[in-house]
């Protein structure tokens, strides 16, 4: 059971019955860490949507963005993101076979998304700056420097709801999809 009070969603008023109504008109549903979130503090709620709004309009393939939110969330121990991004992964096209390598942490024989895996998992797991070829190996896999803005980006998001979770042991709201 989720650590932190949510108080009813329809009890909500002001800025967070704002974005609880932008957040139910997008998905259809408010999910745990966004009601949570929204009752702490809206505002961060709204940022943090807008800047998915940005990567939404980015030059990474959503298939990507899914990519690096479920190794991230797989790195931290986050299972909440970890299913929520599986979830969302086959929604926009990632194959079942895909989802369930990457969620095991094994090679999904892509080279380019296997790059992508190997370059967030090494910014996630390791401290310092990247060498010369972990850096040449991102961009030979046809990253762009646009692209590596969007993925740090990417990575951070993600970091914010996964220690946020962890944090608050929120209770799983959607289906499984492995």
């Amino acid at each position: 059971m989720s650590r932190i009070d949510t108080p009813a969603l329809d009890t909500a008023t002001g800025a967070t019955a704002e974005v609880y109504a932008q957040i139910k008109k997008a998905l259809g549903t408010v999910p745990g860490t966004y009601a949570t979130v929204g009752a702490l503090i809206p505002e961060a709620l709204k940022a943090y949507l807008a800047t998915e709004g940005v990567l939404a309009h980015g030059t990474l393939d959503k298939k990507d963005i899914e990519t690096i939110r479920i190794v991230v969330s797989k790195g931290t121990g986050c299972d909440y993101c970890q299913g929520a991004h599986t979830m969302v992964g086959k929604l926009v096209g990632l194959p079942l076979d895909t989802l369930r390598q990457l969620n095991d942490g094994q090679a999904t024989g892509d080279a380019k998304r296997d790059a992508l895996v190997d370059f967030v998992s090494t910014l996630v797991e390791t401290r310092g700056t990247l060498s010369s070829t972990q850096f040449a190996a991102i961009k030979e896999a046809g990253y762009t420097d646009v692209q590596l803005a969007e993925i740090s980006l990417t990575i951070a998001l993600i970091i914010f709801t996964n220690v946020f979770n962890r944090i608050n042991d929120t209770d799983v709201d959607f289906p499984s999809v492995l």
